[in-house]
């Protein structure tokens, strides 16, 4: 009986043991867990950067010919109701003999709207022609100011050291007359 009382002791002694280490392994992980989880969580875009991931813009007030700058992720999106002139312009240029080779059409959802990031794909500066009274450049669309760089009618690099296009972010017609940027 002896041998048979050790063993069982034994046996008991094993299982608390096991869940000894078990139960402070456990409670090991939740405290690494409730430790680590602040740095994690610090780690996601705030609450202010959230809002900015997506912008919606009523485009009823903007009458042809005229152009408006909307915020979106901090950078400038020009937004230009284009006249029939415009878009006519944009659409006869060859694309061969455009640096960037973008199409009009790749560029624009419907062409008398045109939505772009308004910097410079040269050293990111805002270019002109934004409002009626600035100039426009040699191609009718927009001109940086700082080295020159002239855009046409559909935000096409034409003159000047930028390298690309003005870039088109990812926009959405939610109705005919309004968009969601982002």
């Amino acid at each position: 009986m002896c041998a048979d009382t050790a063993t069982k002791k034994d046996h008991e002694e094993g299982t608390r043991r096991e869940f000894l280490n078990l139960a402070a392994g456990a409670f090991g992980a939740i405290g690494t867990a409730a430790v680590v989880w602040p740095f994690v969580d610090s780690m996601n875009p705030a609450a202010d950067t959230l809002a900015l991931a997506s912008t919606e813009v009523d485009l009823t007030p903007i009458q042809e010919g005229q152009s408006i700058t909307v915020m979106w992720r901090g950078k400038p999106v020009f937004i230009r109701h284009r006249t029939k002139a415009e878009i006519k312009a944009a659409e006869e240029v060859p694309v061969n003999a455009l640096r960037d080779k973008e199409e009009d059409k790749d560029r624009v959802q419907k062409p008398e709207w045109l939505v772009m990031v308004g910097v410079c794909t040269h050293l990111g500066c805002v270019p002109l022609g934004q409002k009626e009274s600035e100039t426009k450049g040699e191609y009718g669309g927009w001109v940086c100011p700082c080295h020159g760089s002239h855009y046409d009618t559909s935000g096409r690099i034409r003159k000047g050291p930028a390298p690309k296009n003005l870039s088109v972010p990812e926009y959405a017609f939610l109705t005919d007359t309004s968009i969601r940027i982002g």
